[in-house]
């Protein structure tokens, strides 16, 4: 049992319907027809000595809940037991959003957007010209206070003198040269 192998993740969306003896896109009322049936058939109380049908009524029970609950019937149906999978790893809400995001046109847009922007991230973009390179950093107005650096000794010297005064206003002034 331990080296049985795992099975693939399908995007078809048919395996469950196959498992239940159905068509895909079978009624409410086929699927709990056909469950009822093939439950009776192979549960483990009428097959005692038979190993294989407690995994075919396991495999039956777990096709019978996702095919009757609606979301996860909706998400099996457009994207197989991938999708299934995706749902249980993000959440239902995020399924379709994945696929999106998985699909080549939007793999080739971030890969264009990276190009001719040379950066995959605009805000990424935006700090290393305003921040590190300075190329694009407004430049101050004439007459307006140039900017300085203070030493963090003098900088804790004038926070004691304002709040013995009463008055503390701390203004910190950058300096990108």
């Amino acid at each position: 049992m331990a080296e049985q192998r795992q099975r693939a993740l399908s995007t078809s969306g048919e395996a469950l319907y196959e498992i239940l003896a159905l068509e895909k896109g079978a009624t409410h009322d086929e699927i709990k027809k056909s469950y009822r049936k093939l439950a009776l058939k192979y549960h483990p109380d009428k097959n005692p000595d038979n190993p294989e049908a407690a995994e075919k009524f396991k495999e039956i029970n777990s096709a019978h809940a996702t095919l009757t609950d609606l979301s996860k019937r909706n998400i099996y149906d457009k994207y197989g037991s991938l999708g299934l999978y995706v749902a249980e790893q993000f959440g239902e809400e995020n399924v379709n959003t994945y696929f999106m995001l998985s699909s080549w046109w939007a793999k080739g847009l971030f890969a264009v957007c990276g190009l001719l922007t040379g950066c995959y991230l605009c805000c990424c973009l935006c700090c290393c010209f305003n921040c590190c390179c300075g190329k694009c950093r407004p430049k101050a107005p004439e007459g307006e206070q140039q900017e300085f650096c203070m030493s963090p000794e003098d900088l804790e010297e004038q926070i004691k003198n304002d709040m013995e005064r009463g008055h503390f206003q701390l203004q910190i002034y950058i300096n990108y040269d």
